[in-house]
Formats: structure tokens, sequence, C-alpha cells
């Protein structure tokens, strides 16, 4: 999880000024791959339960760690803008592959009072991945772009070996005691959050960049911010135990309402300090929020755990296609400041209502 949703998914993004200027990109055809990357994430988590269903829950992890080593290698050694293309859609894909099938593999191999924690820990890999590609990004300026895609490439290689190695190859879930239908009832309120969390959480990674650039920063701030992101969203480890305390609807209430927090802290940042500390607060809200979702669908189906995951995530995947076009068409009259307060203020009421409906605590947690 840390090399494919926190490293390769994210850095055609913060490598992109020097790709432009090697390449001589249009942002039209930058806007394109940009968004193709995320059609490959789409396209890998709907390819999971397919996959899933006939080879078993490592087989798309399997899938993930192979788009991952070979598209961040194509863009490592690309000679033509065609070539970076392909490679950028096969890393930003790995993402889709690997995150929602270890919610079926943890069920096999873990008792259920251990499993909520041991899906934050799975999950909270993306925070250790942003660190790292945070620390890359700061060493951009003294060594090529190349070199940073070449380095995840290598690191995906090794988590796509130690995968192999160490992850079982189980049966189908339908091959296994209860693998029925998903019980869309007991989801409806998680898909609920997940709308309201993948709109706040969009918004600020749409618009971080361009907070930092009107709050005057340098142009490695954005290397910064998604390092700081990382760290803050280290307090993930713990949402195992958050949650066998507040249950999920508490915790994913209380990662709204620190989303909303960040999002408000961005769009009234009049310098790069706020900016900073709100990377930090967003950290935390975005890993804990994206955690809990992984414990809560679990909790929701408990015989189709990845399904369920991977079908929180398709509608969270959509909501992120949508939500730049609304904010885009926004942006221009109200102001980015007033954008951003207003998403803020919009994950801020989803948390209160969501803090209303939540049981005491989680139903895994108490094995």
């Amino acid at each position: 999880m840390g090399v494919a949703f926190g490293m390769a998914r994210y850095a055609y993004g913060l490598t992109l000024p020097d790709m432009q200027a090697e390449f001589d990109l249009s942002e039209q055809l930058t806007g394109l791959v940009a968004s193709a990357t995320f059609v490959g994430y789409l396209v890998g988590l709907l390819g999971v339960p397919v996959l899933v269903a006939r080879r078993g829950p490592r087989a798309p992890t399997s899938v993930g760690g192979a788009c991952g080593v070979l598209g961040c290698s194509l863009v490592a050694v690309s000679p033509t803008p065609a070539v970076l293309a392909v490679g950028a859609v096969l890393a930003g894909s790995a993402a889709g592959w690997v995150w929602a099938p270890y919610s079926d593999v943890l069920r096999a191999v873990a008792a259920p009072q251990h499993r909520p924690t041991l899906l934050a820990v799975v999950t909270t890999g993306t925070g250790v991945g942003l660190v790292g590609l945070g620390a890359l990004g700061l060493l951009a300026p003294f060594v090529s772009w190349r070199l940073t895609w070449a380095g995840i490439a290598v690191a995906a290689a090794v988590a796509a070996v130690l995968n192999l190695r160490l992850v079982p190859a189980l049966p189908p879930p339908e091959r296994q005691e209860g693998g029925g239908r998903l019980p869309w009832a007991r989801l409806l309120v998680p898909l609920l959050y997940t709308v309201a969390y993948f709109v706040a959480v969009t918004v600020y990674f749409t618009y971080a960049s361009d907070a930092a650039e009107e709050a005057g920063m340098a142009d490695w701030a954005p290397a910064l911010v998604f390092a700081l992101i990382g760290l803050g969203g280290l307090v993930a480890f713990w949402t195992g135990r958050m949650t066998a305390l507040l249950g999920p609807t508490g915790v994913g209430a209380a990662s709204l309402g620190v989303v909303g927090l960040a999002l408000v802290g961005l769009g009234l940042a009049p310098g790069g300090a706020l900016v900073l500390a709100s990377a930090l607060v967003l950290g935390a809200g975005f890993m804990v929020g994206s955690s809990v979702l992984a414990i809560w669908t679990a909790e929701a189906s408990p015989e189709r755990p990845g399904t369920a995951f991977t079908a929180a995530l398709v509608v969270g995947a959509v909501t992120s296609i949508v939500t730049p076009t609304v904010t885009g068409a926004l942006v221009p009259g109200a102001g980015l400041g007033t954008v951003l307060v207003l998403a803020g203020g919009l994950a801020a009421a989803c948390a209160a209502l969501l803090a209303a409906t939540g049981p005491a605590r989680s139903v895994l947690a108490r094995g």
C-alpha cells in the first residue's frame, strides 16, 4: 500500500513540472494523462472482484505489484510522451488492484478482534509511502525525475516479492462458507460517508498546490506538503483502538471533521505556515478516514469484506472524478479560499449528521 498508493499513484503530480519541461508537454495533454491515471485506478478496482472470484485475493495484489513495477519503470526510461503516459496509467492502476483484497486476506488469517488494527495498518501504509514520496520530492532539485520513478520501481519490485512470499494463496471467497450477496442495507451509511469523505479529500488534494502558490511558498513546497500529510496520517495506526471506543460511525465523523478543519485552514491560510499546518491536520483525517472505511465495510459485510470495500472505493473513485468538475466551475466566481472554506463547512456538517447516527462501539473490535 505504501508503494502502490502512497508513491506510484501520486508521483505523477509531484514530478509533473520536470516532465513538462523535458518533453514540452501541453497543459491539455498533462490533464488527459492525469485523468487517465484515475481511470486506470478505477479499472483496477472494478477488476478486483472478478479476479478474486477466480483466483483468490492474492491474485489482484500480485497484478497490482506487476503494474507498479512495469509502470514506474516505463516512466523512468520513457523516450516519448506516449510511453510516459502508458507507464503513468499502469502505475496509477496499482493502487486499485492492491487495496481492497487485503480485507479478504485478513478475514482468513486473523482473529476477529485483531482485524480492525491490521486493516488500519494496511491502509496506513499509504501515509508511510507519502512520507517517502515527499522525501524524494525534496531531493528532486538535486536528482533527475527519472531517478525518482526508478526508485519507486525498485520499491514496487521489493513489495511485490514480499507480497508473493508472505501472503497466503487463499481460495476465492465463493468457495468459502458464507460467500453470498453484499448486504446493501448495512452498507448504506458507509457508502454515504464515502461520498462525503472523498468530496472533502479530493477538494484538498486538487487545490493544495494552488493554495501553496497563493501563499507565496517555494517550488519545493508541494513535496513538503505531501510529506506532512504522510506524517500526520501515521496516527491512523491506532484507528482500530479508536474504532473500539467510538464505533466506525464515530471515527468516521471525527475524520470528516478533521478534514473539514484542514480545508478551512487551507482556505484561510495567509501564509505558508498555515498551509503546512493544514497538511499535517489533513493527513490525520485522511488516513484515519480511509482506515475506518476498511474496518467499517468489513464489519458491515464480514463474509465478503474485500468486495464490500471495493464497492465503497468505486463510489469514492466516481466521486473523485465528479468533484473537481463541480468545484472548478465554482472557483472562478467565488474564489479559491471561499470554495475551500465552503467544502470544509460541508464536511463538518456531514460529520455532525454522522455522529448523531453511530453506535457506541465496533462489533469487530469486540470480537
